[in-house]
C-alpha cells in the first residue's frame, strides 16, 4: 500500500498510471500495490501519517513524503534505511534533489517529483506597458519587476491591481517565501547544519526580513496575498490581477492551456526552494514486504518514470528526463504522457501536455526548470522541521498578520528579526 498526498494531475492521474504499470508487470501472481490518497494540506497529510505510523493503525508499505519530513521520519524510526535496490542508476539523479533522501550518512528515501519556485507572467500585458522586451531570462530581478509598477498602471489593464502574487498565508507557502527571499539577502544563509543545529545571526535574518518585505509590500504584491495559498493566487494571476505570479512547476500546463503563447516563464528571481516528495519504506512493514517495496520504488523512480513525471507537469528527479525527445526515455509505463499521447486506459485523464519549446527557442524543462532545480535551494533539515516551519509563519504574521502596533504600525525589520531569533533558538539545539 502506497501513501500519498493527492495527485495534482486530476483523478486516474500519472501517479496512479505508474501504480498501474507497476501492476500489469507483476501479473495476477505478483505483488499488486494500492494508491492511498490523503486529503487535506501537506500540513495535515504530515499529521495524518504521523499518527498512522507511530499508533500503526494503517498498513502502509510506502510512504511518498514531503523532502522536508525525511530527517523526522528518520529520527523517529518511521521509515528505514534503503540499499541500492531500491533506486536505479543513482548517478542520473540530481544531485540536489538526491540530496534531500538523507539523513544521518543514510538514505532513507528515493525522490520520486521535485520542486522549484518558478516565475510565471503575461507577455500581453508586458507588451500593453511597452516594454522592450516580453521574453524575460536568468537576469531578470526582483528590482527590475518593481520598475514595471508605473508603466502597468499606465496601460489601464483591464482587472490588474498589482505587479505580483505570491503564497503568504500562514502556513508552509509563507516559510518558502520567507527562505527564498532570506537565501537571496544572503549568499552564506542557511538556519541549519548538516547536523539540524541551529547556525543562523541575528544580522542574517534582518538582512532577509528587509528582503522579504520589500518585495512583498504593497504596491507591487497583490493585496490579498497575505491570504492566498496556492489555489488563490493561481486564481488571481489567471483572472489578470497580477502580471507575475510565483508558483511551483506543476501550474505550467494549466496556465499554458488558457493562455497560449501570452504565458512566459523564468527561473524566479535569485534563490528558489527546493521542494519535491521522496519514497520511503516503512519500518512497520514486514521484511518480505519490505524488499518488494523497495523494488516498487524502484521501478516508480527509474528513467522511464521520471520522463513520465516530467510529461505529466511534475519536475523530474532524473537529468535524463530533460534530454530531447528521441533521447531521452520513451515514457512507456504512461502511455498517456508518451511524445505521442493516446487516451488513457480509464478514460479519464486527458493527459494536458504543454508544449517544451518556447516562442524564443528556449526549452521550458532544460534551459528553465532543470537549471532552477540544481541551484534551488533547501529549507532547514531538522527532525524538528515542523516546530521550525510553524515558529517561522507565526513570527512572521508580524508582517502580514493584523497590526497590532498602536495606529495600525507594524515593527522594523530588526524587531522582526529578533523576534524570529529568540523563538527559534529555544526549539533548535546549536
Amino acid at each position: 500500500m502506497v501513501a500519498s498526498g493527492q495527485d495534482v494531475t486530476g483523478k486516474n492521474g500519472i501517479r496512479q498510471q505508474l501504480i498501474d504499470a507497476w501492476n500489469a508487470k507483476e501479473g495476477e501472481g505478483g505483488y499488486r500495490a494500492r494508491l492511498v490518497e490523503l486529503p487535506g494540506s501537506a500540513d495535515q497529510q504530515r499529521s495524518q501519517l504521523l499518527g498512522a505510523l507511530q499508533s500503526g493503525s494503517a498498513e502502509y508499505d510506502v510512504v511518498n513524503l514531503d523532502v522536508t519530513w525525511i530527517p523526522e521520519f528518520a529520527d523517529a524510526g518511521l521509515i528505514r534505511p534503503l540499499s541500492d535496490t531500491a533506486v536505479k542508476d543513482p548517478e542520473d539523479l540530481i544531485p540536489s534533489v538526491d540530496s534531500t533522501s538523507y539523513w544521518d550518512g543514510k538514505r532513507y528515501a528515493v525522490p520520486f517529483n521535485s520542486d522549484a519556485g518558478l516565475l510565471y507572467y503575461r507577455k500581453d500585458h508586458l507588451l500593453k506597458a511597452g516594454t522592450s522586451r516580453t521574453d524575460l531570462d536568468e537576469n531578470v530581478t526582483w528590482d527590475k519587476l518593481r520598475e514595471l509598477l508605473v508603466p502597468l498602471d499606465r496601460a489601464e489593464i483591464k482587472g490588474h491591481e498589482a505587479i505580483w502574487t505570491t503564497q503568504l498565508a500562514a502556513y508552509e507557502g509563507r516559510t518558502v517565501n520567507a527562505i527564498e527571499a532570506f537565501a537571496s539577502a544572503r549568499e552564506d544563509f542557511r538556519l541549519t547544519d548538516d547536523d539540524g543545529d541551529y547556525v543562523a545571526t541575528e544580522e542574517q535574518l534582518t538582512a532577509g526580513v528587509t528582503e522579504l518585505r520589500k518585495r512583498t509590500e504593497p504596491p507591487y504584491v497583490l493585496q490579498g496575498a497575505a491570504e492566498s495559498r496556492e489555489a488563490e493566487s493561481l486564481s488571481a494571476f489567471a483572472e489578470g490581477r497580477t502580471t507575475f505570479l510565483r508558483h511551483w512547476p506543476y501550474v505550467y500546463p494549466t496556465l499554458h492551456e488558457t493562455f497560449g503563447a501570452d504565458l512566459g516563464v523564468a527561473r524566479l528571481p535569485g534563490k528558489s526552494v527546493l521542494g519535491g516528495q521522496n519514497l520511503a519504506v516503512t519500518s512497520a512493514t514486514s521484511e518480505q514486504r519490505a524488499a518488494k517495496a523497495a523494488e516498487l520504488i524502484a521501478f516508480l523512480t527509474d528513467r522511464d518514470s521520471e520522463r513520465c513525471l516530467l510529461r505529466a507537469g511534475f519536475a523530474a528527479t532524473r537529468t535524463s528526463a530533460y534530454q530531447e525527445p528521441g533521447t531521452a526515455p520513451e515514457c512507456g509505463h504512461a502511455p498517456a504522457y508518451a511524445e505521442g499521447p493516446s487516451a488513457s486506459p480509464g478514460g479519464e485523464n486527458t493527459a494536458r501536455l504543454a508544449p517544451d519549446r518556447m516562442a524564443d527557442g528556449t526549452s521550458y524543462s532544460r534551459d528553465i526548470l532543470l537549471p532552477a532545480l540544481r541551484e534551488a535551494v533547501h529549507r532547514p533539515r531538522t527532525p524538528l522541521y515542523g516546530a521550525v516551519t510553524h515558529t517561522i509563519t507565526t513570527e512572521l504574521d508580524a508582517l502580514y498578520g493584523p497590526p497590532k502596533e498602536p495606529g495600525g504600525s507594524r515593527p522594523g525589520e530588526a524587531e522582526v528579526a529578533k523576534s524570529l531569533d529568540e523563538a527559534l533558538r529555544k526549539i533548535l539545539p546549536g
